[in-house]
């Protein structure tokens, strides 16, 4: 049944250990949020899209996640779309904006178009978009996961595989230091990050053996460094009493998981430092087509 329109829903996702240095890593799940309206049009490959929340950023992920679905179900001589998205997650941050909107575009995309698929499968063409679009060092396969099953989730990105699958133990806030200044993953210095591939590993196998805050904090701090970050944001937000604080993605925004009765003391920590405060709860909720 061919609708030729439809609305998905996936939520936001932090790092736990960036995958970057590694080729594996683990994120989990925010209730920040990207809404995508997908709407077929009789032009062929032609793809109007348009980022409600940020206007002048590029299209090209939008675009390219679309055709990913077209080719997928081999439509892509029926079809274009047009394509809106709705977010509260600030883009180029480090707050996987890129995988969060794919994952919602591909959602809205297979419906509008009557069509299923097995939730990795959604995924993974939400990654492949990704890589097309270039907007990707590793294919953010842990991000992606994160956003679209909610939870923790520890992944090999490289050969694209879910690690391990771990719900929230404990019920925590989650605060974000966002800097004015946008980063993008692609213009990230790759290179330099291998140096720290060893140490990244220790993070790993934290997260790994269920030490999820531990690696949190070890992540960002190692990350921080190597990218030239100021690490003093998340060692004040840990001494006001976050359980883990650290860079997220490739920053700069900086991820500070607070029990409810810190959130005060570590908000006003953060708040010291230039930039806006973004306040979340963990999700443990599933993309959904709305």
């Amino acid at each position: 049944m061919l609708s030729g329109k439809a609305t998905a829903l996936a939520h936001g996702a932090a790092t736990i250990v960036n995958a970057i240095a590694l080729g594996k890593g683990s994120a989990f799940g925010v209730d920040l949020w990207t809404k995508a309206e997908v709407k077929l049009t009789d032009d062929p490959y032609v793809f109007k899209a348009e980022i409600t929340s940020d206007p002048k950023e590029n299209i090209v992920l939008i675009e390219k996640t679309v055709s990913k679905v077209f080719q997928k179900f081999s439509l892509e001589k029926s079809f274009g779309a047009k394509i809106k998205t709705w977010s509260n997650i600030p883009i180029a941050k480090g707050l996987k904006s890129s995988s969060v909107a794919a994952n919602a575009v591909a959602l809205a995309s297979i419906a509008a178009l009557g069509k299923t698929l097995p939730d990795l499968d959604v995924v993974n063409l939400a990654v492949d978009a990704a890589f097309d679009a270039k907007v990707t060092v590793t294919g953010a396969f842990d991000d992606a996961c994160a956003s679209y099953f909610g939870g923790i989730v520890i992944t090999d990105n490289l050969n694209r595989e879910i690690v391990k699958q771990l719900p929230f133990a404990e019920d925590l806030m989650v605060l974000f230091h966002v800097p004015p200044k946008k980063a993008y993953t692609a213009d990230s210095n790759v290179k330099r990050l291998q140096t720290i591939k060893p140490l990244v590993e220790v993070a790993y196998k934290e997260a790994l053996a269920g030490k999820i805050w531990e690696a949190l904090t070890l992540n960002g701090l190692i990350y921080s460094s190597a990218s030239g970050y100021n690490p003093a944001i998340a060692v004040d937000a840990l001494a006001a009493g976050a359980v883990a604080a650290g860079l997220c993605g490739k920053g700069p925004a900086v991820t500070a998981v607070t029990p409810k009765d810190k959130v005060d003391s570590v908000k006003a920590a953060l708040q010291k430092y230039t930039g806006e405060i973004l306040q979340a709860h963990l999700n443990h909720e599933k993309t959904k087509v709305l």
